[in-house]
């Protein structure tokens, strides 16, 4: 029985400031068989929240694959886990700081990494790579630019003081993100103990010992936070964001590593969203056992902390370990070697409940399943067909479009050319070099980095041999990995734009030569609690899923954000665009065949692979559109259209047919097209290279915006040199006589060391410009918005 410890409290008030509603209150009392006190509240708050058990999402998360010969472990633990062959393992999940990083962006960017990083370090892996996936609204407001120099300087601060390369990434920008901007963080670690550590409490009676830094007062409700919408009362809400020590981070993965390989640690827990009672409700309910934790025995760093601080707060740098008995003074002294507070505050019990002591007395005692197990879900119904605003952007067609000739597009201006509309679309912040960026991470740390930032479609990580283990093939492999969403197709058609997500990231991986093995998502999304809200997020995990079984990539985890909106002023919802980012890492099996996006060799054959340039010029064949193009929202000021279908089909056997001839050295670069089409990449080509494009595409009915503008996925360029020539048909014949149609392909022009980019329709050019006035545009389109100087790259 709880002690009367807690005095009364405003029930309502209570519940408001929890986001719980009268009915989860209801079912907390039935399930207690009494009324909670208030630390058992908020307990129940935190717990019940959607960021900690996915009360809206829970049921279609349950419909994406999750097993395969590569996954070792999937949903439910703090990581994700694949095996990569030749004894190593590697661990890799994505987050999100989104509402911190829109109220505190320094410090919620800055936590967000290191959050993402315990999950890694928890499974016993050494983290090895970080990633980003960031959104923003339109820098020409400065509070946009605010919060993205607040953003990347916490990125850059956290990653680079805990010595972990920060090795890509993406970054759009939309209205809808102003004032909810997404901070996606993920991370990759290669696995150093025998045994995978996992969360779930083992041994009745072993104690349990906290490690780490001291627990404060920031961080209060941090997950009840991250589960309402944002308004300008928000700003209020500053200690709901924790403070974040990387230096501290650092001992404290070498002391965690340490000890679990010492044996002496039976399970483990961060103490993340929630802090200690998410970690102790989770680990009791994963070992089915009970935790009694000891509040009195637990660091703190500030004095007169209730049970209610104590148990809520989300102080960084923390962990909870079951230790196996005997064992605890030995694994303490590892952590106060390494600066590090560490104390035994509690044991496993045989029942299957979280019991907290403080003073002597019992603040709080809950079912361990009550908290992390049977949690609440709340069901919504599906609407029949999409919501009538999408149907209305689906009826667009290119015949809406201005006219247009080999001069331009007719606009109420006067005719732009299309070099002049090329060079407002490598201007587009999202489409734009993001050197501002990421030049402000340390990329190089650990020595492992094969790949530069903005050097190919998809980072690249060395796989050092295992200790001891001296052979060549181990030093040749490595890890690839990527983040992608389209978040205007996602928002035109959900089901669509997450079947788009998975191909292109898979694509990604692809074009540097890495086999697709596994992914972990990041749903943002808007509230579910609207008929378009929840229609959103359900299309969006059917697509998902779709994809993800069509490509042979399980989900092992990842992270649900919902409520990403903001309340204006005016009372009305700001919903942000729809954002499930995928994160997908990927096998190289021969370093020496990595392959970026930049040409090679001036001669070198440029090659389209995938969708014909012409397909759909009729509208019959949807794989290609200017529908949700970047050149529609860009120069025509609209986004609108049913986004490309996408033929999961093709993508497996033009990305496999690409893996197999970067193996055999037929490719020289590899650059998917995705924003822009193809006009973009071959410029981006041209700029990663310095060198120079022909290109001459066929002639037919499609307007030359389509052809040199239009979207839609399985579509790669490549180029592949002279001597090359007769294998690379050859291996596109035997391709051909294997399944018909697999991997449709178009010799377009070749490389020039003339420094200009020109495309031509059946001898008429449409665009020719040189590359230092398309550099110009891309390298300094986000810094002139962010009013600072970024030196040429060359």
């Amino acid at each position: 029985m709880v002690s009367s410890f807690s005095s009364p409290f405003p029930v309502a008030e209570a519940l408001k400031k929890e986001g719980l509603s009268q009915a989860d209150y209801d079912e907390i009392c039935r399930r207690l068989g009494r009324a909670p006190n208030r630390a058992e509240l908020g307990m129940f708050g935190v717990m019940w929240s959607e960021h900690c058990c996915y009360r809206n999402s829970r049921p279609l998360l349950s419909q994406f694959p999750t097993s395969g010969p590569r996954i070792l472990v999937g949903p439910g633990e703090n990581a994700g886990v694949v095996d990569l062959g030749e004894g190593q393992r590697l661990a890799f999940k994505i987050e999100s700081h989104n509402h911190p990083s829109a109220v505190e962006p320094f410090q919620g960017a800055a936590t967000g990494v290191g959050g993402i990083l315990r999950d890694i370090f928890t499974m016993g892996a050494r983290p090895i790579a970080l990633l980003n996936a960031l959104r923003f609204g339109p820098l020409e407001d400065p509070r946009n630019v605010g919060l993205m120099e607040g953003v990347v300087a916490g990125i850059a601060h956290y990653g680079n003081c805990v010595g972990v390369p920060t090795v890509g990434g993406e970054v759009a920008f939309d209205a809808s993100y102003s004032g909810n901007p997404l901070v996606n963080a993920m991370a990759l670690g290669l696995m150093e103990t025998e045994e995978i550590v996992c969360a779930g409490a083992r041994g009745v009676g072993y104690p349990v010992v906290y490690v780490g830094s001291t627990t404060g007062r920031d961080g209060m409700g941090g997950a009840s936070f991250a589960s309402a919408e944002l308004s300008e009362a928000s700003l209020d809400d500053r200690p709901a964001v924790q403070v974040g020590d990387p230096f501290l981070e650092k001992g404290l993965i070498e002391a965690c590593l340490e000890a679990f390989q010492s044996g002496d640690v039976v399970a483990a827990q961060d103490m993340g969203a929630a802090g200690l009672t998410c970690s102790c409700s989770e680990m009791a309910a994963k070992g089915g056992l009970g935790i009694e934790l000891d509040l009195d025995k637990v660091p703190a760093r500030e004095s007169g902390m209730s049970a209610y601080e104590f148990l809520l707060s989300e102080s960084q740098e923390r962990m909870l370990f079951v230790v196996k008995p005997g064992r605890e003074q030995d694994l303490m002294a590892r952590f106060t070697r390494w600066g590090l507070q560490a104390a035994v505050v509690g044991r496993v019990l045989e029942d299957n409940v979280v019991r907290v002591l403080q003073h002597g007395e019992v603040a709080a005692e809950v079912p361990a399943s009550a908290l992390a197990d049977d949690t609440p879900i709340n069901h919504h119904e599906l609407l029949a067909e999409p919501p009538a605003a999408i149907q209305e952007h689906w009826r667009w067609n290119e015949a809406h479009l201005p006219p247009a000739s080999a001069a331009g597009i007719a606009l109420a201006e006067g005719t732009l050319s299309w070099g002049d509309v090329l060079l407002r679309l490598l201007d587009d912040p999202t489409i734009a070099s993001k050197r501002w960026v990421y030049r402000q991470y340390d990329h190089q740390v650990q020595a492992n980095t094969v790949v530069p930032p903005g050097g190919a479609d998809a980072s690249v990580v060395r796989l050092r041999p295992q200790q001891g283990d001296g052979s060549l093939a181990a030093s040749r492999r490595g890890v690839a990995a990527v983040v992608d969403c389209p978040n205007r197709w996602v928002a035109l058609d959900p089901e669509r734009g997450g079947m788009a997500a998975v191909a292109e990231a898979a694509r990604n991986l692809s074009c540097v030569g890495a086999e697709p093995l596994a992914v972990t998502d990041n749903l943002n999304f808007p509230s579910p609690d609207t008929d378009t809200g929840y229609w959103q997020l359900a299309l969006a995990c059917r697509g998902l899923s779709t994809a993800c079984t069509a490509l042979s990539t399980p989900v092992t985890g990842g992270n649900v954000s919902l409520y990403n909106e903001t309340r204006l002023p005016d009372g009305t919802m700001q919903p942000i665009h729809p954002t499930p980012v995928v994160g997908m890492v990927g096998l190289v099996h021969d370093l020496d065949h990595v392959t970026g996006q930049a040409w090679r060799e001036a001669g070198d054959a440029i090659w389209l692979l995938g969708v014909p340039l012409e397909a759909g010029a009729d509208h019959a064949d949807g794989r290609v559109s200017l529908a949700g193009s970047s050149y529609l929202q860009v120069i025509h000021g609209s986004v609108t259209g049913r986004p490309p279908a996408i033929d999961l089909d093709l993508e497996c056997g033009v990305q496999a047919f690409l893996r197999r001839a970067i193996a055999a050295g037929l490719v020289r670069s590899a650059h998917d097209l995705s924003d822009g089409g193809l006009a973009v990449a071959a410029a981006e080509a041209c700029l990663a290279a310095g060198l120079g494009a022909h290109l001459e595409i066929p002639a037919g009915s499609a307007r030359p915006d389509r052809l040199l503008f239009a979207e839609g996925g399985a579509r790669i360029l490549v180029s592949v040199a002279p001597e090359q020539t007769i294998a690379w048909q050859e291996a596109l014949d035997r391709a051909e006589a294997d399944t018909p149609g697999a991997v449709p392909a178009r010799c377009l022009g070749v490389v020039s060391a003339d420094p200009e980019l020109s495309i031509s329709q059946a001898g008429t050019p449409l665009l020719q410009l040189p590359l230092s006035v398309m550099r110009e545009r891309y390298e300094q389109a986000i810094p002139s918005r962010m009013g600072v100087d970024l030196p040429p790259s060359c």
